[in-house]
């Protein structure tokens, strides 16, 4: 399995991003490969020639940049030789298994549509995070940035693509597929959300639960909450917010430890055709390393199969 990374990408790259592979390298097992997509100069003379030998990391030379602050659309088609660019490329033509970066998260997404392109019949895809419970084990939370502005349609296929997930990554059998909104009772919220109820209360595609409420989102009543990009989004940036003012006033236990957003790496883009990961821009070698951790446990899931399979049966379990 060769595993791509960009080393171009990240406030810190490329010292995080090479930094991290003296962590990575001795997870990764034989016939695993850690591809690296940036400067061949800049890479050479960061990292230890010996794992090159011993095949454990490969090295394409993409001496572009995607800069954080560039249109991505524009920056993806105009700079070909990128590490992103090329990243996707490679991914495109089936040389790498997975692409994650920590760079620009919006080239990442037009490499995601674009270049990879979705599975037939998904309607959009979907950034997901993990929220971790306080009973062990952690809640799928989708979307949390791609579609601000999901219809209803979109959010009831994020019940198959999360519970998709849940099941082939997390090793959940039956997972809990819940709606986040402002209460339990089947017509509260918005127009979209109460629509969304209806399409999936009955649903034989999942296992619905109902609405999950915000505070319910570190229990057990969902292994899964849907919602749309722009809520999700607000959750996890509130989240993140709490998570480093508690830290910041030694507030911090084993549980509330657990939100350090190292420890997850990065958000898969699900519901497309390969494995991408897009990482915090602010990552470091400690988050690197597991952003690429969980682009090799779902490439290894085979998740975008899976989810292809799933979409093809709706309506058929």
């Amino acid at each position: 399995m060769r595993l791509g990374l960009d080393v171009s990408g990240g406030d810190h790259a490329p010292r995080a991003t090479l930094g991290a592979l003296e962590q990575l390298i001795p997870e990764i097992t034989n016939g695993e490969c850690i591809v690296l997509f940036g400067d061949r100069a800049t890479i050479l003379e960061g990292i230890d020639h010996s794992w090159l030998d011993q095949g454990k990391v490969d090295i394409v030379h993409a001496p572009e940049v995607i800069e954080m602050g560039e249109q991505p659309s524009k920056a993806f088609q105009k700079k070909v030789n990128s590490s992103i660019t090329r990243g996707f490329e490679y991914l495109r033509r089936n040389l790498i298994d997975s692409f994650a970066s920590a760079g620009n998260s919006g080239a990442m997404m037009v490499g995601s549509v674009y270049a990879i392109n979705t599975i037939p019949g998904v309607i959009r895809p979907a950034s997901v995070v993990l929220i971790p419970k306080v009973n062990g084990g952690n809640t799928v939370l989708l979307d949390v940035g791609t579609n601000p502005d999901a219809k209803s349609d979109v959010l009831y296929q994020y019940g198959t693509l999360g519970s998709t997930y849940a099941r082939f990554v997390l090793g959940i059998e039956q997972p809990k597929v819940g709606l986040l909104n402002i209460g339990e009772e089947e017509k509260k919220g918005n127009l979209i959300v109460q629509s969304a109820y209806q399409l999936m209360k009955d649903s034989a595609d999942f296992n619905f639960v109902g609405n999950i409420e915000g505070r319910d989102l570190f229990g057990d009543k969902a292994d899964v909450v849907v919602c749309d990009g722009f809520s999700g989004n607000i959750v996890i940036k509130q989240i993140e917010g709490m998570y480093w003012l508690m830290r910041k006033r030694n507030l911090l236990d084993d549980y509330f430890s657990r939100f350090n957003y190292e420890l997850y790496g990065g958000s898969p883009i699900i519901g497309i055709n390969s494995t991408v990961v897009i990482g915090h821009g602010i990552s470091s070698p400690t988050a690197i390393k597991n952003m690429m951790l969980l682009s090799r446990d779902i490439a290894h899931a085979r998740l975008h199969e899976k989810i292809r399979t799933a979409v093809s049966n709706y309506g058929q379990s």
